[in-house]
């Protein structure tokens, strides 16, 4: 006998807890007719050609073909299909009392009023032109013997990437390649910023100089060259490192702290453990006055209604819903599709729709109230649960979080996805105990226990945000031990290249 996972009375579906071979008997009344792959579907009754099939007790599309009871459900019998929403707001459920502050973590305060869980100096390039220029300071500071000297710093960080030229100068390319630089350049795990460009491109050093303590501008034209402006910054630096090491971890309330929650590589069993205990956690955040991110506006298509029951106001319903309409002319106009989406990855792990996948995504976001919905990099206004609008492509929806002011990132995975961003710390969930045990040094928590019967969603939730407080005051992360977050900075790239 065989113990399938059935998430809602009303699913017509089950996930296998592990491979089940064809004519096995898994219950009295139900005996597989295929071989289903571990974390995969197996249809629980006769579901009817052009049906709805039901998982977490919402629509994940429907059958392209009669299912007979006992059958694999997957790619060859289930597709995508367009449906009516149906919501309901209920704050009065969803609103999550505040409670006084009782825990906190030692984090670094800022002269603007931030709060930082890192000590990082940036190195952050307005355009590809410059990204040679910030890897080579980088990597003259972090390999210098000296640093080793200045236990308050944690380095160099350089943020390249392929943008700031060749772009409308006027449109909401760049208005959100601007939000993003600003949000780097201001962001509180830096305590020194250098903002350096080439001279001549779309995104002009001038667009961002203001006075400013903790950052600096350069263009490399000015500047006489590469060797020069090499030169010259690293020498600065150097010479501040004495100051930049006088700031020190000091008690922090954890309001103070805003989570990036998010998930790659993901499976079936992604919205059943760690994305569920995920959400459990950054519920316990927000009832705790701090605040939390939720991004991917890709991968909450099909389950944005559950985000709208949850809204504070009509007006962020209505700009969730205008970011999604965006999302379909964008994908339509290159030739593409909201269900472009799940990767051939999310496939194998037993995903087999969006709309599948967006149901467990948005389980990472837990219950509490939306606050407010931003357009990508915009910075938080308030605090609490809030929805950021991203690609799905993690290095870039992340670079859209920690812009919008994200300290600390949770990262779920059940394929196995290795990532880390610098500046904020990332930790690394597991979805199933198989992969952890594969991938141990590079994944910080198990929630697949909880699909183990060894524990449950609200403790392994617990865990999760008392992990939270320790990599916040200090505690390196999987990704950290291994070097990861050097490279992951990837702006938005919106619109013609020209």
């Amino acid at each position: 006998m065989f113990n399938l996972i059935t998430l809602n009375e009303k699913d017509n579906v089950a996930v296998a807890p592990m491979s089940i071979p064809t004519n096995k008997k898994i219950s009295s009344d139900l005996i597989s007719k295929d071989v289903i792959p571990f974390g995969h579907k197996i249809a629980l009754s006769k579901i009817e050609k052009d049906s709805f099939v039901y998982k977490y007790g919402q629509i994940i599309g429907i059958a392209s073909k009669d299912i007979n009871k006992g059958e694999h459900v997957h790619s060859h019998n289930l597709v995508f299909s367009e449906f009516e929403r149906e919501f309901k707001i209920n704050k009065k459920s969803r609103k999550i009392k505040k409670i006084n502050d009782q825990f906190f973590f030692k984090g670094f305060k800022r002269k603007n009023g931030k709060f930082g869980t890192r000590n990082y100096i940036g190195l952050l390039s307005t355009v590809n032109c410059s990204a040679t220029v910030v890897k080579k300071i980088a990597d003259m500071i972090n390999l210098n013997p000296e640093l080793k000297n200045y236990k308050n710093i944690d380095g160099a960080v350089c943020l390249k990437h392929s943008s700031g030229c060749g772009m409308n100068t006027g449109g909401y390319g760049m208005k959100v390649f601007n939000q993003t630089i600003e949000g780097f350049k201001h962001h509180p795990n830096f305590s020194k910023v250098f903002v350096i460009g080439l001279g001549c491109e779309c995104a002009q050093i001038s667009l961002y100089k203001e006075e400013s303590d903790n950052v600096e501008y350069m263009n490399i034209q000015d500047e006489g060259g590469t060797k020069k402006i090499i030169e010259n910054v690293s020498n600065q630096i150097l010479d501040m490192l004495p100051d930049l090491n006088r700031a020190h971890r000091e008690t922090i309330p954890i309001s103070e702290l805003t989570l990036a929650l998010q998930c790659g590589g993901s499976d079936a069993y992604s919205g059943i453990t760690a994305n569920p205990a995920l959400g459990y956690a950054s519920d316990l955040l927000v009832q705790h006055g701090g605040s939390a991110i939720l991004a991917e506006t890709p991968e909450i298509y099909g389950a944005e209604h559950l985000l709208i029951e949850r809204a504070s106001n009509q007006e962020i319903i209505i700009k969730l819903q205008k970011q999604i309409e965006w999302w379909k002319h964008y994908t339509s106009i290159n030739e593409g599709s909201m269900d472009n989406n799940p990767s051939p990855g999310n496939k194998k792990g037993g995903l087999t729709t969006i709309l599948e996948k967006s149901l467990g995504a948005v389980a990472k976001s837990g219950t509490s109230t939306m606050e407010d919905v931003l357009s990508f990099a915009e910075p938080l206004k308030k605090k609490g649960f809030n929805y950021m609008d991203s690609p799905g492509y993690d290095p870039v929806s992340v670079t859209g979080q920690v812009a919008s002011g994200s300290n600390i990132i949770c990262f779920t995975t059940g394929r196995g996805s290795c990532f880390g961003f610098k500046p904020a710390p990332s930790l690394k969930i597991a979805t199933n105990t198989n992969m952890y045990n594969k991938l141990k040094e590079d994944m910080d928590i198990n929630a697949g226990i909880i699909m183990d019967g060894e524990s449950d969603i609200k403790e392994v939730g617990e865990r999760i945000f008392k992990d939270l407080i320790e990599t916040a005051s200090g505690t390196l992360t999987k990704s950290e031990i291994n070097g990861y977050g050097d490279d992951e900075f990837n702006p938005w790239i919106i619109g013609a290249t020209m």
